[in-house]
């Protein structure tokens, strides 16, 4: 780039800085000028990305563009509406900076990258399940970081086997581990957009009141698909030598859990002492950890030199880098926002009252809504986004808010280990060098089949029992 594109994509990393600041200070204060602040920030942070994006993601902004344009030209009272989405964008693009910042200090982290190893270079009785704890782990701190994080380290390893029908397996098998592991974390973690997103949409829902039943919902997106992988996996003629990594799993795994415990502390006790959402405590806070992490990891200079390095690259390659993720990301929930706005009132003035449909038929409709429109190419957050707000109030539906929320994080887990267009897919698809639909209806097309019909029924019982 010449000229003062070479300077857009730069100006787009610290348009997200000051969305990610502003976000903060309206978590603290309440104050509604300061969200809108974070959407405005937002927009111009995309408009420096626009000339380095390709068309299908350039598609999504000319579409929020032109609901925009048609709820204005259709409504009197769209200021409010169109201000929510805004708001919505806003916060989309600080949290997703905010856990970018996690990712960015994790690069740099000899001992991060040795756990990851360590988990890679299990035996082959152990690997699946080391794993898919590590996908649910590494995911709780990096996001989709995980998977690329541990996507490498076990290619790398799965690479050594000499023998092709020994390496394809065992690459597909650690991949779908991985990628398991880490979409458990998306029907319960409060690091994630899918609680985020969720608990925002869901009138009455919050984080501490739907954790028990989501971490029902977890432990049946791994668990099942360790038990399918003990049942399915190859039996070979001649099993390959088991190889003995070095060390108990807690010494190896200490700075990975060191690391989450001080994160969900400091998480919690900003939360309990400001009052202040989870997801404004986890924005807070992610940054700063990250800084305090980059300071005490080796290298030369001193800590806050380090800090200043890595921030400016930070701004200035790392988010820049991310743009296509911001935008589809931020783009989903600002297209979510005003098409769920505009299809309301169709809804309502509908034949079909949603409120007269039995709880645990509408929601076990609306979870497989959620993973079956990812197949035809609608990233859950969209999904999620554009269909919650058409729901009846939990109330109105017979069932406490918690149910709407298992719901709606099952359906986006499930979706996220299935749909060719989620980042996880593509990912593991790039990594197991094959396509994104071979992985999620080859690789888990069963999975998603077991675990659907297993989430469904624990829909079900929820929505009969937790009122």
């Amino acid at each position: 780039m010449t000229g003062i594109s070479a300077y857009l994509p730069p100006l787009g990393g610290l348009m997200m800085i000051a969305a990610l600041a502003v976000s903060i200070l309206h978590e603290f204060t309440g104050e509604t000028s300061l969200a809108v602040a974070a959407g405005l920030f937002t927009g111009i942070g995309m408009g420096a990305f626009w000339p380095g994006l390709a068309w299908s993601r350039r598609v999504f902004v000319l579409i929020g563009l032109v609901l925009l344009a048609w709820l204005a030209l259709t409504r009197e009272d769209w200021t409010p509406a169109a201000l929510a989405a805004i708001q919505r964008a806003g916060f989309i693009a600080a949290f997703f900076t905010a856990m970018t910042t996690m990712r960015a200090a994790a690069t740099g982290s000899a001992a991060i990258i040795a756990c990851g190893r360590y988990l890679a270079g299990q035996p082959p009785g152990r690997r699946y399940l080391a794993l898919t704890l590590g996908g649910h782990l590494f995911g709780l701190i990096l996001l989709y970081g995980a998977i690329a994080l541990l996507g490498s380290l076990a290619t790398e390893a799965a690479d050594r086997e000499p023998d092709p029908k020994i390496r394809r397996h065992r690459t597909r098998r650690m991949l779908v581990a991985i990628q398991r592991g880490f979409i458990s974390t998306l029907a319960w973690s409060p690091l994630t957009f899918a609680s985020a997103i969720t608990l925002t949409l869901v009138p009455g829902a919050s984080w501490a009141g739907a954790a028990p039943y989501c971490v029902v919902s977890a432990l049946l997106l791994a668990g099942i698909g360790w038990i399918l992988d003990s049942i399915f996996k190859p039996r070979l003629a001649t099993p390959p030598p088991r190889s003995k990594p070095d060390g108990p799993w807690l010494t190896r795994l200490r700075p990975l859990l060191v690391l989450l415990a001080v994160l969900l502390a400091a998480v919690g006790v900003v939360h309990l002492l400001t009052g202040m959402r989870v997801f404004g405590a986890v924005m807070t806070v992610v940054p700063v950890i990250a800084m305090v992490w980059v300071a005490f990891q080796p290298g030369s200079g001193s800590g806050i030199g380090r800090v200043g390095r890595r921030t400016g690259d930070f701004i200035l390659r790392d988010l820049p880098g991310q743009s296509p993720e911001f935008v589809l990301l931020i783009m989903a929930a600002f297209i979510g926002a005003l098409g769920g706005e505009l299809a309301a009132p169709l809804v309502a003035g509908g034949a079909l009252d949603l409120a007269r449909v039995p709880a645990p038929v509408l929601l076990t409709a609306l979870f497989w809504v959620i993973v079956l429109t990812g197949q035809l190419g609608m990233n859950p957050l969209l999904s999620v986004a554009l269909l919650a707000p058409l729901l009846p109030a939990p109330p109105e539906l017979g069932v406490a808010p918690a149910v709407v929320v298992v719901t709606l994080t099952g359906g986006w887990a499930l979706s996220g280990a299935t749909s060719p267009v989620t980042a996880s897919t593509l990912l593991v698809g790039a990594f197991g060098r094959v396509g994104a639909r071979r992985v999620g209806l080859g690789w888990n097309g069963l999975y998603g089949l077991v675990c659907g019909m297993a989430l469904s029924l624990w829909i079900v019982a929820l929505s009969m029992f937790i009122r």
